[in-house]
């Protein structure tokens, strides 16, 4: 499928991203001016070569070429410890302290998933998502980065962050979106069989518009208001769906696989697999496998009516 959201480390987002573009747009533009000037002068080298050795012996002719070589040498080290001071420099920047207001939000890495929760000082006040990550424009955002299996990578390109997500350990970093879209991140470490299909979205929205969209995804899940909804409801309760999910407001509460209270607000499914969409909603329930072998979640064998009561009741989880 054709991913929605950008995907790139040259379209910068953010702060942290645009610093290390311009460190990358650097170092490419040194490495073109070493390439054009080896090639000169090996041209040179060739094209003034005398036949027979002619003139090697010529005094004055070795100390240029002494002297040649000498500032060749010596641009070279200056080049070097440019680029490590440039480097020193810019990774300083991307590892410093954030700002206190920013915003705490903690990612936990699994098979082939992303659990997100926004953290509070109320933990009444937590949200609980998973795949799709919402942010502010122009305000830092705080990760809290942790694996429950083996070891993952966290990176936005856009954004401009790559942090290893190793089981045991705990670890952070930040980054801050300036620009509003929808920009793909992507498990960067192998992990496994899908390593391939653990994707994400961060989706960077206007600071009023995150504020509605976290409020919505404090609230328990919208009990049906219509009859096959809640027969979709009866269907998911009864099912082995509640072993592996949690649905906030009803009695299921596993954490084993992602949560859906407000599934029906993504834009994917399955880590960024599939679109959010009845058809590939209702193909991912029946045979997971099928889309995405080797995934925990097992073949759901329903009789049709449930399954259209099941997709409407997902349906109606925003």
């Amino acid at each position: 499928m054709q991913f929605p959201g950008e995907h790139s480390a040259h379209g910068p987002a953010g702060p942290q991203a645009l610093l290390l573009d311009r460190l990358g747009d650097l170092l490419y533009g040194i490495a073109a001016v070493v390439f054009v000037l080896v090639v000169t002068a090996l041209l040179v080298a060739a094209f003034r070569r005398r036949p027979n050795g002619e003139g090697m012996d010529d005094p004055a002719r070795e100390r240029r070429m002494a002297m040649a070589v000498a500032s060749a040498a010596g641009a070279t080290v200056a080049t070097l410890v440019a680029v490590l001071f440039l480097s020193f420099g810019s990774g300083k920047r991307l590892t410093g302290t954030p700002p206190p207001d920013a915003i705490q939000i903690r990612v936990t890495g699994r098979q082939w998933f992303w659990d997100v929760e926004y953290r509070d000082s109320l933990p009444s006040r937590w949200a609980t998502t998973a795949n799709e990550i919402h942010v502010p424009v122009g305000r830092p955002v705080v990760f809290q980065l942790r694996s429950t299996d083996v070891i993952h990578s966290f990176w936005v390109p856009n954004l401009g962050v790559k942090r290893d997500m190793i089981p045991g350990q705990e670890t952070s970093i930040w980054f801050q979106a300036d620009t509003p879209g929808v920009y793909r991140g992507q498990c960067a470490e192998f992990c496994g069989y899908q390593h391939a299909k653990m994707s994400f979205l961060v989706v960077a929205e206007p600071p009023d518009r995150f504020a509605v969209w976290l409020d919505r995804q404090r609230d328990t899940a919208r009990t049906p208001t219509d009859s096959l909804a809640r027969r979709g409801q009866e269907v998911f309760l009864a099912s082995t769906c509640v072993m592996c999910h949690a649905i906030q407001g009803t009695p299921a509460g596993s954490r084993v696989g992602p949560n859906l209270t407000h599934l029906a607000s993504r834009r994917t499914i399955a880590a960024g697999t599939l679109p959010n969409t009845r058809g590939h909603l209702a193909g991912w329930i029946i045979d997971p496998q099928q889309i995405k072998p080797g995934v925990r979640m097992p073949p759901n064998a329903l009789a049709p009516d449930d399954l259209q009561a099941l997709l409407a009741y997902l349906e109606s989880l925003r």
